[in-house]
């Protein structure tokens, strides 16, 4: 069987499914269930990051998992964006930047599919967030490619741009190590 047999979604397919979706390139891609404390505790702390940092830029908002509408067949949920300019119901134009909290189970998706994704529809920064070392990694996009800015496990991450993100990743691993030694 090739893939022109196998059956293509729109997002007004997707608007009708119950669960938890997100559609790629028409394939219908079922999202895990609830994420693990690990994974609400750093997404709590990297929004609250984010906001702080944000707190005197009119133009940049922090939403956390909303869905982006890419177009009719594309509509991803990304842990955390940040949007700059008109905020709609939802997202409807590349964020500035997005945080993935990687889990083993999104790895794939994470790492390469959205990788892919987000590079191709120019997404100034993506961080991708693994939980288990508590470590970020951190690309800009350059040129049209991804280049890596470095990995983050106690330092702070400074992104350059219109409105200047700062990112204190000891502050936000804090209370994950807490957790950890209970």
């Amino acid at each position: 069987m090739t893939a022109r047999y196998i059956p293509r979604y729109t997002y007004e397919d997707y608007k009708q499914w119950e669960g938890d979706w997100e559609l790629i390139d028409g394939i219908p891609i079922a999202m895990a269930p609830s994420p693990v404390s690990e994974h609400q505790i750093l997404m709590v702390e990297i929004a609250r990051e984010l906001s702080t940092s944000l707190e005197k830029c009119d133009e940049c908002y922090v939403v956390v998992e909303e869905d982006w509408i890419v177009d009719s067949e594309t509509v991803v949920r990304p842990d955390i964006s940040v949007v700059c300019g008109r905020l709609e119901e939802f997202i409807q134009k590349p964020p500035y930047l997005i945080v993935e909290i990687v889990s083993p189970s999104s790895a794939y998706k994470d790492e390469r599919v959205k990788f892919a994704l987000y590079e191709e529809e120019k997404v100034e920064y993506y961080v991708l967030m693994y939980p288990k070392e508590c470590k970020a990694r951190i690309f800009r996009l350059e040129d049209g490619k991804y280049d890596k800015v470095g990995d983050f496990i106690e330092e702070t991450a400074e992104l350059k741009g219109e409105c200047p993100i700062t990112i204190d990743f000891a502050k936000v691993c804090k209370k994950l190590r807490k957790l950890r030694q209970r």
